[in-house]
């Protein structure tokens, strides 16, 4: 049976050193709430760091068998890799980087290299848990090349990643000195889940201009599988929140600060400490508040929680003293024997407590600078039974894509967010229900579990997905039955494409000439009596002369256009017109003005598109508009557009590589046929062909004709010469 591996930096549980020995502390977190119903069933584990330094091993199987028992296996680091792995390039490097403050990022490639041993580490600790037909679901930015490591050793695996915090857009990721082989790592998941649309855009876009590689409606095509790319906001246990809020431990806690405030109305602030959060911009706007509206004072107060966070490290040192600077200025020049402006703790409380703050506040401040989703505003939201009290969330949480009945503002704004905390205390009750109501509706709906199982159904259609796919792939079996049938046979058709197929794309396309090998290669083939060998391209008679004319093969050039026997002169499949050329080209070169690194090819009876090395996004933006326009214009005539990789084409409809392929086999009579292409202009060859031919489809496209696939260029002249 197979089972769940969850894999986190973090265990849900901590494990602590107190007088009486070690101690294990449950997690508060969202994450271990949502997935505690999957890694507890039978079977499944939870594996990770205990967030603890083991000094001997005898304390190492200590807390191995106590994790054991509730499902969890420990990962132990080194205080050296705690330092570098953790401290250094999760929070010093990727953390300020995915939260747009670079600014603050290092880049040592010791820390580097501690985090790609502590990926390997962890890699191998997975390894020991999972079976072949086990999932795996991997967690956050500490663990980014874990799904590529699980890959490589388990190919067939299905793996899940979910990143918890922001995705940056291309220009942040691009600073990263190790941004491909992140990107890599993160790609050996079968689906790849972000909080946002925003995210995820962010990713695919950061994958184009990177790596090359294509995608469409989320959809990765890498050389080896397609990787699904989607948004999973994330929720909170709505019910856990809510009955908290309920609870008689609450409402003493309501009694006794509302005892204590008398009539005065509370925001509330609720954070840990760290420089993405906004907490000091948010003492300012509270003071600009007072300045502005002087009747607040002595009305409403800011109840601020900070929980500690790394206030060892400078900056976050740095950002306590600026907190603790700004409450002390604030209450210096407001306080006054009755009122308080500013209650400030720095230090965290226990669930009831907080959902007695959450029912107190009448405004809850929820403005990081920036943040993956913020579960604080949903814990608001979920605790309000009344439905009386305001959000005002930042437009850069995540949450804020769903929460659309908060008070959305910058957080960079301090005069927009005074504003907000006066519009949210004066704001109507009926007002305040109405919104509450609609976002409690959303919270409740979408909470933590719908999110869990909203992931792992995915992840199972995207291995599904996946698995269709891998029925067609050409396996060692059809590999042998395709050489077993190709050396029973006396008349076979070998019927290849040029570029992509026998040749790597190249960003300048009179570069991919044929290397000696695949002339040596070719050469081999047709010296064969009992083959003939086509190359059919969409490339100009011309090239496909200069390049291979040497060769005793057929070719089938311009998609069908022009066609020439071995030993034969080039003739045209049929009598052609080209003068539509001239209304054309004008739209063509107007595509190349506004396209840098596009370019036009010119063939004797069609005009061809190019944008490989042109900016990716942009490039296939501005395929998509001339795709479009010339679509238009062919209306009605006898022109067809094309669409292949990396280019645009147009030329006579009616003629293609299908119906040239048609007619060489209804001349030649063959007993066995191999057609091996790897972009849509070659979907007409297979649809052309009887059943039982080998039709092969290179690279990993989900949707195509043929009856198997290949990997690359490579795996095809693998396979060419195994038939030799």
């Amino acid at each position: 049976m197979s089972r769940t591996i969850i894999v986190s930096n973090r265990l849900p549980t901590k494990a602590l050193r107190t007088d009486d020995g070690l101690a294990f502390q449950p997690s508060e977190g969202g994450l271990a709430t949502g997935l505690g119903s999957i890694y507890r069933a039978d079977g499944n584990v939870w594996v990770g760091w205990p967030g603890l330094f083991v000094e001997d091993e005898a304390e190492a199987t200590f807390v191995t068998e106590q994790l054991a028992a509730d499902s969890m296996a420990p990962v132990f680091l080194t205080e050296d890799e705690i330092r570098d792995y953790y401290e250094g390039f999760s929070n010093g490097t990727l953390w300020p980087t995915f939260h747009y403050f670079a600014q603050l990022a290092v880049y040592e490639e010791d820390m580097w290299k501690a985090y790609v041993a502590v990926n390997e580490k962890f890699c191998r600790a997975v390894l020991e848990q999972a079976g072949p037909d086990d999932t795996i679901w991997v967690h956050d930015y500490q663990l980014l090349l874990l799904p590529e490591m699980l890959r490589a050793a388990r190919p067939q695996a299905t793996i899940g990643f979910f990143l918890h915090i922001p995705f940056p857009s291309y220009e942040l990721i691009r600073v990263l000195p190790w941004r491909t082989e992140l990107l890599q790592g993160m790609l050996g998941a079968d689906l790849i889940g972000f909080h946002t649309f925003g995210y995820m855009r962010h990713f695919l876009s950061a994958v184009s201009q990177l790596l090359g590689l294509p995608n469409q409606h989320g959809q990765i095509e890498t050389p080896t599988r397609s990787v699904l790319v989607d948004a999973f906001p994330m929720g909170i246990d709505h019910q856990r929140y809510a009955d908290a809020a309920a609870s008689e431990a609450a409402d003493a806690h309501v009694r006794e600060y509302r005892e204590a405030l008398k009539e005065v109305r509370v925001i509330l602030s609720i954070d840990r400490l760290d420089y993405t959060k906004g907490i000091a911009q948010r003492l300012r706007a509270f003071e600009l508040l007072l300045l502005r509206y002087p009747e607040w004072r002595g009305q409403v107060s800011l109840l601020m929680v900070v929980v500690p966070s790394r206030d060892q490290v400078a900056q976050y040192a740095d950002l306590k003293v600026e907190i603790d600077e700004l409450v002390g200025r604030i209450n210096a020049q407001y306080r006054t024997i009755a009122w308080n402006p500013v209650h400030y703790f720095y230090r965290s409380f226990p669930l009831e407590e907080l959902a007695a703050f959450y029912r107190l506040a009448e405004v809850a401040l929820v403005t990081p600078m920036r943040d993956g989703m913020n579960l604080v505003a949903k814990e608001y939201v979920a605790s309000k039974a009344d439905q009386r009290g305001v959000l005002i969330l930042s437009e850069r949480a995540g949450a804020a894509r769903e929460l659309s009945d908060a008070l959305i503002i910058n957080p960079t704004d301090t005069g927009q967010l005074a504003e907000a905390m006066h519009e949210a205390l004066v704001m109507p009750e009926e007002d305040q229900i109405a919104r509450m109501t609609n976002m409690q509706a959303l919270v409740r709906q979408y909470d933590v579990f719908a999110w869990t199982k909203l992931f792992m159904d995915r992840l199972a259609h995207a291995k599904s997905q996946q698995q269709t796919l891998a029925t067609t792939k050409l396996t060692p079996a059809a590999t042998q039955q395709l050489k077993q049938d190709y050396h029973a046979t006396e008349r076979r058709l070998l019927l290849l494409d040029y570029d992509g197929t026998l040749a790597p794309f190249n960003a300048n396309p009179q570069r991919a000439k044929p290397d000696e090998e695949l002339r040596l290669l070719l050469r081999a083939l047709t010296d064969e009596p009992r083959n003939r060998v086509v190359i059919i391209s969409g490339r100009d008679r011309a090239t496909l002369q200069e390049w291979l004319g040497h060769l005793p093969l057929d070719f089938i050039a311009e998609h069908g256009v022009w066609l020439r026997g071995q030993g034969e002169e080039w003739s045209l499949f049929q009598e052609l017109r080209a003068d539509w050329k001239q209304d054309i080209r004008p739209v063509l070169e107007l595509y190349v003005s506004r396209t840098a690194g596009s370019f036009i090819e010119e063939k004797d009876y069609s005009l061809v598109w190019h944008y490989r090395r042109a900016d990716a996004e942009l490039g296939a933006s501005r395929a998509r508009e001339l795709t479009s326009h010339l679509t238009f214009m062919a209306s009605n005539t006898e022109l067809q557009v094309m669409e292949g990789n990396k280019v645009v084409e147009i030329k006579t409809a009616g003629i293609n590589k299908g119906t040239a392929a048609a007619r060489t086999v209804s001349s030649y009579h063959p007993d066995f046929i191999l057609a091996i292409g790897d972009d849509r202009t070659d979907e007409d060859t297979f649809r052309a062909l009887p059943p039982d031919a080998y039709t092969l489809k290179v690279g990993s496209a989900p949707r195509s004709l043929a009856r198997f696939h290949v990997d690359g260029p490579a795996a095809v002249r693998g396979l060419l010469r195994e038939l030799l």
